[in-house]
């Protein structure tokens, strides 16, 4: 019988307990290699130089033409469209529609269409309509269709409309102004989604485009002001409490009254007069508000002055008719506005004014 030397034995004891007393081993979760490559079996080029050729399906060395896969599948994005393949008019398109922000739901419904399909097509399609008939969608419709035809029909752009619908759904989805007209909502929202926008709208603009009156206007506005600004405090405060930063522009800030300053480029526009005269007119209507001079006046008729004084003064002269039938007051108005401006005209031009051409304080019409 053979004899195992003691040596022998104490090694294989030690390697035996370390084996034991050796935690179990972790098992990582799979990973991709992205070391990994494909190199052709022939060529063995590094780097490899493999094309992928979607219209057969093959993955082909371009240097010796061995086909090293096949049944490649195209993960690039597919831009046809297939409304060629079509008989019935339709779009046959393989993707929905983007999800609508404005609307509630997942908006992944299926639609039945009954078509020529017969009375059996057309049962369906009215069941599966009241299955998933929802009001509230039907009404936000509706009320989205109406800010978007009011805003197209004033040429008022795309953002303000997009914000009214934005302001329409906070109020729908809150339940606000249950009493309140739809109309006299929309409305208020049109007006406020203008000042947000920097696009300001006066209440008998907005009265002569929904037919509301200014009083409604003056109150529907006061009250949604403070309508959207509780909710503002109180999504902060929930961001807050949850540990959260609050996003600024995230958040409802609230308007300022219309100044002259923010009307004159829309009336100048109107007007056809050019950018310098332009800038005039602004610079004019921030001056007066310092100086003083209109006091008192209305955003109105203190931009429509302004514009008769820059005007003249740049040698590109509007009457105070003209200037009425955009600003909607009357040219008498204009006139005894402008007067107060002439009287202060020492402190409201600026000398770099009559450097440019045409520019003379002499144009200016005597009072």
């Amino acid at each position: 019988m053979a004899v195992v030397p003691d040596k022998v034995l104490l090694q294989y004891s030690l390697i035996d307990l370390t084996y034991i007393s050796k935690p179990d081993r972790v098992e990582e979760p799979w990973r991709e290699n992205l070391n990994l490559q494909i190199i052709c079996k022939d060529c063995k080029e590094i780097p490899p130089n493999i094309a992928e050729e979607f219209s057969s399906g093959d993955m082909v060395c371009d240097t010796c033409g061995l086909v090293l896969g096949d049944r490649i599948v195209d993960t690039r994005s597919e831009w046809r469209t297939f409304s060629n393949d079509d008989q019935n008019n339709d779009d046959p398109s393989r993707v929905g529609d983007g999800a609508n922000p404005l609307l509630n739901g997942s908006q992944l419904q299926t639609s039945i269409a009954f078509g020529d399909g017969g009375a059996k097509a057309r049962e369906l399609h009215r069941a599966q309509n009241k299955v998933t008939h929802d009001k509230g969608t039907k009404t936000l419709l509706a009320a989205y269709k109406e800010i978007g035809a009011l805003c197209d029909a004033w040429h008022i752009p795309k953002n303000v409309s997009d914000t009214a619908k934005h302001l329409f759904k906070m109020v729908n989805d809150a339940g606000a102004f249950r009493g309140k007209s739809q109309d006299v909502v929309i409305a208020g929202c049109i007006f406020i989604a203008c000042r947000q926008c920097h696009v300001p709208r006066t209440f008998r603009e907005i009265f002569a485009l929904t037919k509301v009156s200014k009083k409604e206007i003056g109150r529907i506005f006061k009250s949604l002001e403070k309508f959207f600004a509780a909710q503002n405090q109180a999504k902060a405060d929930t961001v807050l409490q949850a540990g959260g930063i609050v996003n600024p522009n995230d958040s409802y800030n609230t308007t300022t009254s219309t100044n002259a300053h923010e009307l004159c480029i829309r009336y100048c526009s109107q007007l056809s007069l050019n950018q310098k005269t332009t800038m005039v007119s602004q610079q004019l209507a921030d001056k007066m508000s310092t100086v003083g001079a209109l006091a008192g006046r209305s955003p109105l008729s203190a931009a429509a002055a302004c514009i008769y004084f820059a005007s003249h003064l740049m040698g590109y002269p509007r009457t105070a008719k003209e200037i009425s039938l955009v600003a909607g007051v009357s040219d008498g108005t204009i006139r005894t506005s402008y007067k107060l401006l002439e009287v202060e005209k020492d402190k409201l031009i600026d000398p770099a004014w009559l450097k440019v051409e045409k520019a003379d304080i002499n144009n200016l019409p005597k009072v």
